[in-house]
């Protein structure tokens, strides 16, 4: 099946057998959409990581920060990462978003592209301690991007979305447990991006991680 795309500026779209998933465009409005990008952007929390591929390491091609409520840890791409205080810039849009959501979050993973090449593999967002059926909310903001989700009985049948710069994508359901979600690579001169993905670790980690693009 072709890949569709999500239009509008509220959508709710259903990914069977049991997953939703949510798109607000105008989350945030553009000026402080504008703000928040700019002031992460400068921020030298951003972190460069190798990542555990086909039993040998590799460079992620992204950079990376990881910040919630004390004590909080996340165990992916074969390492456990231990949250650093949230900043102050993501305090209120946790309360908002979680408002939305109709749930808590006590962690966020920060994702910055940094152009075209910077991308995300294939994979699900169903780690153990994100619980059976865990919600994900993710902010976008800076340059649009392909966000892409296949199902995985059968990955032919796709969804494509770009999401728009201050939108908000939600995943709930058994979104996870039937579907996996990828940011492409691109050969298009793009500026950078960055995403927000709002979480809550429901156990602690166990140190034996798997593999995530």
């Amino acid at each position: 099946m072709k890949a569709e795309s999500i239009p509008g500026e509220v959508h709710v779209n259903a990914l069977p057998p049991g997953g939703e998933l949510v798109y607000i465009r105008e989350f945030i409005d553009r000026s402080r959409a504008d703000r928040i990008f700019s002031t992460l952007l400068r921020e030298p929390f951003w972190r460069s990581r190798t990542i555990n591929m086909f039993g040998r390491k590799v460079m992620q091609p992204r950079k990376i920060a990881f910040q919630g409520d004390s004590g909080v840890s996340y165990a992916y791409s074969g390492d456990v990462h231990h949250a650093e205080p949230w900043h102050e810039a993501l305090v209120a849009l946790r309360t908002e978003i979680e408002r939305e959501a109709g749930c808590e979050f006590n962690c966020a993973l920060l994702n910055l592209y940094r152009d075209g090449r910077d991308s995300m593999g294939w994979h699900s967002d169903d780690e153990a301690e994100l619980g059976s059926c865990p919600t994900i909310a993710s902010i976008s903001l800076g340059a649009v991007r392909r966000f892409v989700l296949r199902s995985k009985e059968d990955k032919t049948t796709k969804l494509e979305i770009r999401p728009a710069h201050g939108s908000l994508m939600i995943m709930r359901g058994d979104t996870q447990h039937h579907w996996q979600h990828a940011l492409p690579r691109t050969a298009l001169d793009v500026q950078p991006r960055i995403n927000l993905t709002f979480r809550r670790i429901v156990r602690p980690p166990n140190r034996a991680v798997r593999r995530t693009p």
